[in-house]
């Protein structure tokens, strides 16, 4: 497994196992009033800030020197723009809030969610073109 499968891997987990534990951690702490009386920011910019450690670190502790070739510059390449393209059209539910007005709760979590997604599509394609070949 190449080192930037290997990131590939890490980012997908990091990806999946951080907004599921913000959601826990949000819904563990929800008051009687509804998740959108909740303090919530304190919480995402924990998870937001973890996510970016647990990438530092487990990179640097599971990784390697990053040699690429042209293979990996392709599969990069088509991953980031799944990211992309899932991020650009998940963006419009926070806009679409924003713009009727929704309390900050849904818009910020929508667009950590729209985030999350992007960061899994982008590492999924990446995994999946690394296994089946591209």
């Amino acid at each position: 497994m190449s080192y930037l499968e290997k990131r590939a891997w890490i980012y997908g987990i990091v990806a999946l196992v951080v907004p599921v534990a913000y959601a826990l951690v949000l819904l563990a702490r929800r008051p009687a009033a509804g998740l959108a009386g909740s303090h919530y920011a304190g919480p995402m910019l924990v998870a937001v800030g973890a996510a970016i450690v647990l990438n530092i670190v487990a990179g640097s502790l599971f990784g390697g020197p990053a040699r690429s070739d042209e293979r990996d510059k392709a599969i990069g390449r088509l991953g980031e723009y799944a990211g992309f393209y899932v991020m650009s059209i998940a963006a419009l539910v926070p806009l679409v809030l924003a713009i009727r007005e929704a309390p900050y709760f849904w818009i910020a979590n929508s667009l950590y969610l729209a985030f999350s997604l992007a960061a899994l599509v982008s590492s999924a394609v990446k995994i999946v073109a690394y296994r089946r070949g591209f």
